[in-house]
Formats: C-alpha cells, structure tokens, sequence
C-alpha cells in the first residue's frame, strides 16, 4: 500500500502543469528543502542504526561496507545514466532535429525506473523491521519524489511525448517500485538475514540522495531570509522522521 501511494505520485504532473511558474517555484522550494531533510533523517536516525542493529557488534565493519556499497550504486545510476540525459539536451544533429521523441527521454524513463525500483526495495525491507522504520522510509521517498516527478513529467513534455502519454509513462516507470518491494519480501523468504544488507543499501543510496542532489541545490540559494527559512524546513523534515 505505501509503495502504491509514492507510485501515485508520479500524477503529481497533472497537478504542476495547471499551476503559474512563480507558485510552483515557491511549491519547489519547500519540497526540496523537506526532502532533503527527510531524506537525510531517514538514512541517519532510522535505517542506518537499524541496519548497524541487525548485523550485530561483531559484524559493524561488514554493515559499513554495505552502506558503502548502496552509497556507490546511486552514485552509479546518478552518474552513467542520468550523464547521458543532461549531456544530450546541449546535442542537436539533423538527425535529432527530425526526431518526434528525443533520444534522452528513453533515457530519462530508464534511470528513473530504476530508481523507483530501489526505492520499493528499501521501502519494503523497512516495512520488514517494522511498521514505524516503514513509515520513516516511506516518507522520505514521497517527499523527494513530488520534486524529481514534477521535473520528470516536465522532461518527457519537453523532449517530445504529449501530456497525456508522458503521464501515463512516468506512472509505468513509477509502478516498477512495486517489483522492488517484492523483489524486497522474495529474498527476505528465500534467504536468510537479507534484511539488514538490503537497509544498509538503502541507506547509502539516501546518503548520496541527501548530499549530492538535495542538499546542493539547497546551497545554490544566495538570499538570507530565504536560506533561514530553507533550513528551518530542512530542520523540520529531520524531526518528522525522529518523531516516526
């Protein structure tokens, strides 16, 4: 069910397509800022600890290598599969003039699917270890997926696809979550103590989240009142999921 509402999400683009760019930017600001902190929370205060609890003191280096790892696979799938679309907006051939459907959008739909798929997997590992640590992990997905939706609906218009089909799109690319959360139940039924590696991915992946995607575009804020008021929302997004 948690998985099925953040794949819902993924309509959030019918919603930010109807709305003014100044009342959007204004929406944005206070979702990257929540996200972040969430995000950032989740990955300390719940997942981590949780993970470091089921290895156990006599395996702490074994869950460092994990957290390692999950932080080295989002960096992977940020770097050689985003690199591709960002780097091919500045790209125009002929042959690319006359495309209906640019080349970056496949690839746009490709890594996001797959991070949608990590994301059910955390999310279902965490429901594993209990209903609050799911809760936590559900949370912080949502409140980074309403941003990187909207951008993600806003991509597929751009290179091409009509509203209607970039919608039904990023829902399908969204629904493969859902394969993660499953993926998540079959390993913890078919092997044994699974679920501590699987929260100790996760919480390297929403590290990276945290620090290299959220928190810099945080930074890029120049006026005062306005980057108070951002940390006063991050702040807040670390208390949500300490109180879950």
């Amino acid at each position: 069910m948690a998985v099925v509402v953040v794949s819902l999400i993924s309509l959030v683009g019918v919603f930010a397509i109807s709305l003014k760019e100044t009342t959007l930017d204004r929406i944005l600001f206070i979702l990257l800022s929540f996200s972040a902190g969430t995000i950032l929370g989740a990955a300390y205060l719940d997942l981590l600890p949780e993970a470091l609890e089921l290895f156990g003191e006599k395996q702490l280096s074994l869950a460092t290598v994990y957290v390692t790892f999950g932080f080295l696979g989002f960096f992977f799938l940020e770097r050689f599969i985003y690199w591709y679309h960002g780097h091919v907006h500045g790209y125009e051939s002929k042959v690319d003039e006359k495309m209906t459907v640019k080349r970056f959008v496949y690839l746009n739909i490709l890594g996001d699917a797959i991070h949608n798929l990590l994301d059910g997997v955390v999310i279902g590992a965490s429901f594993l270890i209990a209903v609050p640590t799911g809760l936590a992990a559900t949370t912080a997905v949502i409140f980074h997926e309403l941003p990187q939706e909207i951008g993600d609906f806003g991509v597929l218009v751009y290179g091409g696809f009509t509203r209607c089909r970039a919608l039904l799109v990023n829902f399908l690319s969204a629904l493969t979550a859902l394969f993660g959360v499953l993926f998540a139940n079959y390993l913890a039924a078919q092997v044994e103590n699974v679920v501590g590696p699987l929260i100790a991915l996760g919480a390297g992946g929403f590290m990276y989240l945290a620090a290299s995607e959220l928190i810099p575009e945080m930074q890029k804020e120049k006026d005062f009142g306005r980057s108070v008021v951002q940390f006063g929302i991050f702040i807040l997004g670390i208390a949500l999921v300490q109180f879950l």
